[in-house]
């Protein structure tokens, strides 16, 4: 007869993980917390994802405003001809091309570099609606962005210089035999007829766009040909007579195929968004989601190390309770299921709370977007899919499963006798001769790939180079992880050491660390990968900032400067003002201002180039200015100073002498060669004068003053020479060269802000091994207390012991940092300049500092397990 089954018996595995749970809820938080960070670093990234992507499509889709289909072609090839042959299509009430023009706007010394789009055939063509004005009714006319109008001070009314690029009718002749068709810049004054608004921020990434007649942009498009050449067009948009009658809509769309053959595909305005957004990103943006799912998974790898830590916690604190299951009748299989089941229920649970989390942030971060004036329309609310959800909620359980593992194992294999008395130490001899020479191997390997890395850099194949880096130093990072295990406690070790003589608390810890080395080395190992790559990211950019500023001072030598619109009879820049000079002089931003002669000069000879563009001013005005005083410090009377990339632009590399001729006669100079990446030679102003007489200062240099921002100062000058009415443009270099700066910072902070995560995770590991520690050695700490270790003393090597633990791995983690985070600079920098090891002392000690404190905090639960239980009490209770 077969016994009933009663309540108590279903499913013990169950009942057993249930209960074990609820008596270790607060020792699965820190493990729950930290696989709830990673998730939730997932789901966040999804969703960011996500909104990139749709904020992409729907820009891409609202620059077709309510065009109903778009005729495409990849190759870009339709003509004026396709755009007639679909206009003519039964049912199409208009169809434009798509194409743009680009223009430079000057106007009270503030000039803008503007996209133009022509005003369209029929109003649904253009997402663009009119705030101001009028639509441009002649080709000297032209409708801005009101936001653009506003930076050039113009209204209704006022005009405003465009200077673009014409080529050339007539061919030049190259050296080489070679014809090509030269260009030159044309200016041209338009009238402002209106201000355009856009409502749908379709033309954000642009900058906005201006509107001209189509007859104006018919002109800039052929000027800008060669000879014989044809306009080419990437898409022709059409506007239906019957835009909501889909019937009508899809035999539009055959008429147009068979009406324009070269086109690849004629689809709806939505289709076209979808598929050119596809084209963009692969149907992701892809750069994205890798760059922070890759920062994802090592919070995730370290949260799994933090996760093994807590089960072993959580085995040894159950190690009567599994002995005396195991007296009774349960089996190995029964234990280890039900480890691996409370893990998964854990992850289950942590990362549900993991997808909650990383959405409410990114919900968070929609709300407030708005008021950072992004430029570019979010949604309002985000959009959960099943990838959202699944995807962080799968990776989620399988790191927390895989964690659980050898510690479910070690659980099963308990044996019920053995359990019921204090466990040895595990020792390193289980680690293995495999593992020492996998490490080996990994970790030189991987430092000699990442050495040819850098060589590659250097040597000009960044591509390669910065590739070899990156596999060298992951290679040899794993290879430094695997191998911890060996040499990681023994550095802590070392160190214990010169603590100890602090007192007996710190002989304790220096030696505590020592009990467990395999627990040692995860903990410190977790806490050593997220150091690691701050310390790497924050020595990288240091190095590269140095290189890059080095760079930007070579390639940008001015701050500001300041020349004439206008030009004289040679095609030379005119004669700079006295007012404007003034002007500048009285701006209070600047540190120097320097009076300039720039022009093209004849050279003279059989070889090289005819012509070579100069400046001349004196050697104390250069260095006054420039970002790079020493490079002119050659220069002198007599002498013409040649930047190396001038020399081969124009044919005179080599050259011993120059002789340059003009209207007054002509000059041999001695040629010295300098490295300025500047496009023109260097003279003094009395050797100019030997050549070209009566010629006066055309333009003026500026450097900004120490501490000031170039954005301010660009624009007081900018006001000043405005207030001077005379035609003038200012360029500021110095801006260009703070956003170069304001990237990196940014990049830098974003990065280190995602790799803190990981740190975080990992300080939670440090807590998980003190309170391993406490319960493996609850006789020990219960025999020092009955001989008079007191309270304090018990809590002084708890916190010098986490202290340990958290400093050595970041001290470790920051010199591997250092080492990786130059290296890889240098590959990447390497061709442009020497990359000098530059220490981040700042936030290296901020590391230090956190790791330390972190280490402290730790130690003050499992303190106060450790000192609440008698001395007598868990004598017995061994």
């Amino acid at each position: 007869m077969t016994t009933p089954t009663t309540p108590t018996t279903r499913h013990p595995t169950a009942r057993l993980t249930l209960a074990q749970m609820r008596r270790s809820t607060g020792r699965l938080m820190s493990a729950g917390v930290a696989i709830t960070i990673g998730t939730a670093f997932v789901a966040a990234t999804l969703l960011v994802g996500n909104v990139i992507t749709g904020t992409t499509y729907d820009q891409v889709a609202a620059q077709y405003a309510d065009s109903d289909l778009v005729v495409s072609d990849d190759s870009g090839s339709l003509t004026p001809d396709d755009v007639d042959a679909a206009r003519a299509v039964a049912g199409v009430a208009a169809a434009d091309a798509v194409r743009s023009a680009f223009t430079e706007l000057n106007h009270g010394g503030r000039s803008i570099y503007q996209s133009l789009v022509a005003q369209p055939s029929d109003p649904r063509l253009s997402p663009l609606e009119l705030a101001d004005g009028a639509w441009p009714a002649a080709p000297a006319d032209i409708a801005l962005p009101v936001d653009a109008a506003e930076r050039l001070g113009l209204a209704v009314g006022d005009t405003v210089s465009s200077t673009r690029w014409v080529t050339d009718d007539e061919p030049t002749a190259a050296q080489d035999g070679t014809e090509y068709h030269d260009s030159r810049e044309v200016t041209q004054e338009l009238t402002v007829s209106g201000l355009v608004d856009d409502p749908h921020q379709a033309y954000a990434l642009s900058g906005g766009m201006g509107v001209i007649t189509p007859a104006a942009m018919d002109q800039r498009l052929a000027d800008e040909l060669e000879p014989g050449a044809t306009e080419a067009y990437p898409a022709i948009v059409v506007a239906l007579d019957e835009p909501g009658d889909r019937a009508a809509l899809e035999a539009a769309r055959d008429a147009l195929a068979a009406a324009v053959p070269a086109a690849g595909d004629v689809m709806t305005t939505q289709e076209y968004a979808e598929d050119a957004v596809a084209g963009m990103s692969g149907g992701q943006n892809i750069v994205f989601l890798v760059f922070v799912l890759a920062f994802a998974g090592v919070a995730l790898v370290v949260a799994g190390l933090v996760i093994a830590n807590t089960f072993q916690v959580l085995v040894a604190q159950r190690s009567r309770t599994l002995a005396l299951l195991r007296c009774i009748g349960a089996g190995t299989g029964q234990l280890y299921r039900s480890v691996l089941l409370e893990a998964v229920l854990l992850g289950v649970l942590a990362s549900l709370a993991g997808v909650l989390l990383g959405s409410l942030l990114v919900q968070a971060g929609l709300l407030v977007a708005p008021s950072f004036d992004l430029g570019v329309p979010l949604p309002e609310t985000i959009t959960l899919s099943a990838s959202v959800v699944l995807l962080p909620l799968a990776v989620g359980v399988l790191v927390t499963l895989v964690a659980a593992l050898t510690p479910a194992r070690a659980a099963a294999q308990v044996a019920p006798l053995a359990a019921l008395r204090p466990s040895d130490a595990p020792s390193l001899r289980g680690a293995g001769r495999f593992r020492a020479v996998v490490s080996g191997l990994a970790t030189f390997g991987g430092l000699a790939v990442l050495a040819g890395g850098v060589v590659l850099g250097a040597a000009g194949r960044a591509d390669i180079g910065v590739l070899a880096a990156v596999l060298g130093g992951s290679v040899s990072l794993i290879g430094v992880i695997v191998g911890a295990v060996f040499w990681l406690p023994r550095v802590a070790g070392g160190i214990g050491r010169l603590v100890a003589s602090a007192g007996p608390a710190a002989r304790l810890a220096a030696a505590n660390t020592q009990r467990n080395p395999r627990r040692t080395a995860a903990t410190a190992t977790a806490l050593l990968i997220g150091v690691t790559l701050v310390s790497m990211m924050t020595t990288g950019a240091a190095s590269a900032r140095v290189t890059m500023d080095d760079e930007l001072d070579a390639q940008y030598p001015v701050d500001l400067q300041v020349a004439a619109t206008s030009t004289d009879d040679a095609g030379n820049p005119a004669v700079l003002p006295g007012a404007v000079t003034d002007a500048v002089e009285g701006v209070a931003g600047l540190r120097a201002v320097a009076e300039v002669t720039t022009l093209v000069a004849d050279v003279a000879g059989d070889t090289g180039s005819s012509v070579l563009p100069v400046v001349a001013a004196t050697p104390e005005a250069l260095s006054s200015v420039l970002s790079t005083p020493d490079a002119v410090a050659p220069l002198r009377g007599g002498t013409l100073l040649l930047p190396e990339q001038v020399a081969e632009d124009y044919g005179l590399a080599g050259r011993g002498t120059i002789t340059l001729t003009g209207p007054a006669g002509e000059v041999t100079l001695d040629v010295v060669g300098s490295d300025l990446r500047t496009r023109q030679a260097y003279l003094t102003p009395l050797d100019l004068a030997g050549f070209t007489p009566d010629v006066g200062a055309n333009a003026l240099w500026a450097a900004v003053a120490e501490g000031n921002d170039p954005v301010d100062a660009l624009a007081d000058v900018q006001d000043a020479v405005a207030a001077t009415e005379e035609p003038v443009e200012v360029t500021g270099a110095a801006v260009e060269r703070q956003s170069f700066q304001q990237v990196i910072d940014v990049i830098l902070g974003v990065v280190v802000g995602l790799l803190a995560v990981a740190v975080v995770i990992a300080l939670i590991g440090v807590a998980n091994t003190l309170s391993l520690s406490v319960i493996e050695r609850t006789r020990e700490n219960a025999m020092l207390r009955a001989i008079g270790l007191s309270k304090g003393q018990l809590r002084a090597t708890l916190a010098v012991e986490g202290m340990l633990i958290a400093g050595v791995g970041a001290v470790l983690g920051v010199l591997l940092g250092l080492v990786y985070g130059w290296a890889g600079a240098t590959a990447a920098l390497g061709s442009i300049g020497e990359v000098p090891v530059v220490v981040p002392w700042a936030e290296v000690a901020v590391m230090l500092g956190v790791a330390l404190v972190a280490g402290l905090i730790a130690s003050v639960v499992p303190a106060r397990a450790a000192v609440r239980t008698r001395p007598v009490a868990a004598l017995a209770a061994e």
